[in-house]
Parts: C-alpha cells; sequence; structure tokens
C-alpha cells in the first residue's frame, strides 16, 4: 500500500508518499479501514520534525491522526460495523496510509451527508474540544467562553459546539480576517490579538467586568496572566496547545481569589479505554448536529496524497482557515 513517511530531513515537509507494508487482518475488537481521506494536525508537523513521537507501538515516521474511509474487514468481537460501512476516527498515528488497522471503538459512522474530505476533518477537532468544552470544563447554556486561535481546526470546532450548547462565544485571532468568517459560524464577539497579548481589559467591557466562565485555551504559556485576568470567580481553564510556549510565571494569589480551576489535557497518549469513551460521547453530542447540519466539517483544502509535501508546507504556512486533507 501507499502511505506517507517521515524522510531524514526532519523539516516540517520533510515527508512524502512510498511504499509500505499493508496491515494484516484485523484481531478481536479491531476493523482494518480502506482509507479514502486523512486529515493533517499540528501534531504531524512535529512528527515529521522528530520532535512529536507517537506512543509506543507505532512507527514514529508515519504520521496521521484521523480518517474517513470503508470497513474493508472485520476482527472477532466487533458488533457495531459492518463490511463496506462508511467510517471516521482517531488513531495515535499511521492513519495517512491506504489502509489502517483500528479499534472498532474508535471509530463512528460516517452520516450519510458528509463526504469522505469533510468527515476527515473533523474527529481529531471535534473530539477534543467537546472532551474539553463538554466533559471536562461542563460548559453549560447561558455561560461565556473565550476560545483563542478560533480558526483553528480545534477552534472552529470549539465555537460550534459552544454555540450548540447556548453558551456565548468569544474567540481570538492573530488574524483578522479568520474572525470574520468565523461569524458565520456563531462568533459573538471577536477580539485580533496582535503578538502582545492583550485581551483581559476587553473581555471585561464584553462581560460586564465579570470575566468568562471557560476558556480554552490553544497557545499556552504566552497568554496565561491574561487568561487569568480575563477568567469569572469559580472560572474553568483548559489548556489544549501550546503554540505560545510551555512555560509561564503564575500568580498564585489570582487563583486562589477566583477559586479558578486549571487543567490541561491531551487525546493522542490517552489509553484506548479512554479513546473509546471520548469517542462514545462524540457520537452522542456530535455526530446527530453533523448528521443534521447544524455542525459541520470546515474544510479548506483537499491534496492528493501524492501532493504531501505541499500540503505540510500549506498547514505550516498558517494561511489555513479550517482543515488540511489529504486524499487517497
Amino acid at each position: 500500500m501507499k502511505a506517507v513517511i517521515a524522510t531524514g530531513a526532519r523539516t516540517a515537509d520533510g515527508v512524502e508518499l512510498a511504499n509500505a507494508v499493508t496491515p494484516g487482518q484485523p484481531g478481536p475488537g479491531e476493523i482494518l479501514v480502506r482509507v479514502r481521506a486523512a486529515g493533517l494536525n499540528r501534531a504531524d508537523l512535529l512528527q515529521a520534525r522528530g520532535l512529536y513521537p507517537p506512543p509506543p507501538g507505532f512507527d514514529p515516521d508515519r504520521p496521521g491522526l484521523e480518517f474517513a474511509g470503508d470497513v474493508a474487514a472485520i476482527g472477532d468481537d466487533v458488533e457495531d460495523h459492518k463490511i463496506g460501512e462508511r467510517v471516521f476516527g482517531i488513531a495515535a498515528g499511521e492513519a495517512q496510509a491506504e489502509y489502517l488497522l483500528i479499534r472498532g471503538d474508535h471509530t463512528a459512522a460516517i452520516p450519510a451527508n458528509m463526504s469522505y474530505a469533510e468527515a476527515a476533518a473533523v474527529p481529531e477537532a471535534f473530539i477534543t474540544a467537546n472532551d474539553a468544552m463538554i466533559t471536562q470544563a461542563a460548559l453549560e447554556a447561558g455561560e461565556t467562553v473565550l476560545i483563542h486561535a478560533v480558526g483553528s481546526g480545534v477552534g472552529l470546532a470549539a465555537l460550534q459546539i459552544a454555540t450548540a450548547v447556548g453558551a456565548t462565544p468569544i474567540g481570538t485571532s492573530r488574524t483578522s480576517e479568520k474572525l470574520e468568517k468565523c461569524r458565520s459560524l456563531g462568533l459573538r464577539y471577536a477580539l485580533a490579538v496582535p503578538e502582545r497579548a492583550e485581551f483581559a481589559d476587553r473581555v471585561a467591557d464584553i462581560t460586564g467586568g465579570r470575566g468568562v466562565d471557560v476558556i480554552l485555551d490553544l497557545v499556552g504559556g504566552s497568554y496565561l496572566a491574561e487568561n487569568l485576568a480575563a477568567l469569572a470567580r469559580k472560572g474553568r481553564m483548559i489548556f489544549v496547545g501550546l503554540t505560545g510556549g510551555t512555560r509561564a510565571e503564575i500568580d498564585l494569589a489570582v487563583v486562589l481569589a477566583k477559586r479558578a480551576e486549571l487543567r490541561g489535557t491531551v487525546l493522542r497518549s490517552r489509553s484506548d479505554q479512554e479513546k473509546a469513551e471520548a469517542m462514545a460521547r462524540f457520537r452522542r453530542d456530535v455526530v446527530p448536529h453533523l448528521a443534521a447540519g447544524t455542525m459541520s466539517a470546515i474544510v479548506d483544502r483537499v491534496y492528493p496524497a501524492a501532493e504531501v509535501r505541499q500540503a505540510y508546507s500549506y498547514l505550516a504556512s498558517n494561511e489555513s482557515f479550517g482543515k488540511v486533507v489529504l486524499e487517497f
């Protein structure tokens, strides 16, 4: 089969489409998927550079965290799938290939109204956002949520989920154009944030000085002080990304005074059971909205798998709005 392989160059676009060993028959609880499309993520760029190795048991030179395709074979103890069924799901790696062995409970049926490319753009972003905001931060109707990097894949998913539950979304981005595009997806307040992180005063103006109930932070270190200032009493802050650095000084007096909850989360390194639970909540909370059209995948560009280097280069440029997808 053909698969995306990281080269020895160890650059963000140091990948190529090459021959790889086709997986064997699925074992108990597994299915074999003929992959039709695979979404790209920043984790793939890091893995190509040798900076983000997958969990044990996965090839460090084989990226890919999300996919859409057809069930080609089914192992024992799999009851919820059938041959030929269209499925999408998450993997710890190796998903950018023509075939993928995956646990059946790490997948879901693709709604009939979605193409493979659209479906491949969904799992990583929507499962991450749903798990962070709904499961962990317990965002509720009537609350206010601040979503950083709202024009990113996770940010766009979080925006739609917040709108669906009846929360008020405030979004930040360094690009005004991306903020304008987000308005059609339910963004209530748009904050353009330059290189220097300054947004707490504007959040205070929007919320009448109260602050936001939940912050979904895809930036990290450089935003911490402003995040704490923008958080309401008993607010919840969920760290998902670290593009703004891994270290920052924290004023614990503010944390205590606000009785704030700070939590970090990651999807890739979780146990199989934890991923299955997150997928079950995704099937319950998100898939019905996708089927009804009240949530949608935001696909920026689709590349044939043979143009994988161009796809990686485009993702690394930070120009994309929504997901970049490879088709096999």
